[in-house]
């Protein structure tokens, strides 16, 4: 394997140096923190608890454990919670589908991590096609402009959602679904917070494939013609 990395990074410094070597350190960061950024979202499963305690100690339900994971259809999240009005129990939705938000960000990054690979297969083994009559810089340049916009737009939706998320699944909040809560006879507290440090680390991988995507740019755009008019010779 360090036999490959060594000659990959002497072929591309052979063909035009830093500039190349700069488009292959790229296009593998691309594709590390793409990784990161689904996998973290799409990946990810949580849970909290909550406590119903009701006047009739029998009644109660003190361990109430509430499950969700990506993408993020709460709606059709349920559970069951005493009534504390004799053994019945009654059944109860969390609000919101963020799926939206959450899918996009994925499929953004799935696709990125797709694209940069193949970019890498090119920068390492078909350059010289790849600058022929400069359209290969040319289409690689807008594509990656578009990722890059992808980024920032998916990154924006998915931040919003995740900040939904978290209110919908505010155990605080749930509490208040709970018709049994609203009597004072009865005690109803929160025994867990769902954890969602991974989901905060996804949104802020996918900023930073955001700056890479445009520090990218820059080197794509330096192998168009704008740059190297000598490619229209």
């Amino acid at each position: 394997m360090n036999h490959f990395v060594s000659s990959v990074c002497h072929r591309l410094t052979c063909q035009k140096g830093s500039l190349n070597f700069a488009c292959f350190f790229f296009s593998s960061s691309l594709q590390i923190f793409a990784i990161f950024a689904f996998s973290t979202c799409g990946s990810y499963s949580g849970m909290f608890k909550l406590s119903v305690e009701c006047k009739n100690r029998e009644e109660s339900n003190l361990a109430i454990e509430v499950q969700f994971d990506y993408p993020f259809r709460l709606h059709q999240v349920y559970f069951d919670a005493p009534t504390c009005k004799g053994e019945n129990e009654e059944r109860l939705f969390l609000v919101g589908d963020y799926s939206s938000s959450a899918e996009f960000f994925v499929t953004i990054g799935v696709f990125s991590f797709l694209y940069s690979m193949a970019a890498l297969s090119v920068y390492c083994f078909i350059l010289e096609k790849y600058r022929e009559n400069n359209k290969g810089a040319q289409i690689d340049f807008v594509v990656t402009a578009v990722f890059a916009f992808m980024w920032l737009v998916s990154s924006c939706a998915w931040a919003k959602g995740l900040s939904d998320v978290k209110t919908a699944t505010d155990p605080e909040r749930v509490i208040t679904l709970i018709s049994a809560c609203d009597e004072p006879e009865n005690r109803c507290r929160e025994v867990y917070d769902p954890k969602v440090s991974g989901l905060n680390t996804s949104v802020a991988f996918g900023f930073i494939n955001l700056i890479l995507w445009v520090g990218n740019l820059w080197f794509v755009f330096k192998e168009t013609e704008h740059i190297h008019p000598e490619a229209r010779r």
